[in-house]
């Protein structure tokens, strides 16, 4: 199976202003909409098409979405593509010389995942998710 794309993430400072522009304005639903604060941050999916858009707000100044609005402002945070087999996926990064932020995490859904660095992935933070 080829990677798909899973959702891309936003990331916003005010959620209910982002919510009257994504789902409002543009027409997008919201599918869910909750903190999680094992990562600090709320967030907001809005299904588009076969993937989603994910908005991302932090929680606290300290987390790394808090010092990418700082640092960036507000808009695309990362690029999150599903993968059938997440150390599979690893093995032929690493081969490539792609690195990795941490290691494999797995979300209180039991879901798999990690980022890429963006310094291997020509300054594009990509998160890949392998669903259980």
């Amino acid at each position: 199976m080829r990677p798909s794309i899973h959702h891309i993430a936003i990331a916003v400072r005010d959620m209910d202003a982002a919510l009257a522009l994504y789902g409002e304005a543009l027409g997008l639903e919201v599918s869910a909409r909750r903190e999680v604060p094992e990562e600090g941050v709320e967030i907001a999916f809005l299904p588009a098409g076969d993937g989603e858009i994910e908005l991302i707000r932090p929680l606290d100044t300290a987390n790394s979405v808090a010092r990418f609005l700082e640092k960036r402002g507000e808009g695309l945070h990362h690029i999150c593509l599903k993968v059938a087999n997440l150390e599979e996926a690893l093995e032929r990064l690493r081969r490539a010389g792609v690195r990795t932020i941490g290691e494999p995490r797995t979300s209180a859904a039991g879901t798999r995942y990690i980022f890429l660095h963006p310094l291997s992935t020509r300054g594009v933070l990509i998160e890949l998710y392998e669903e259980r």
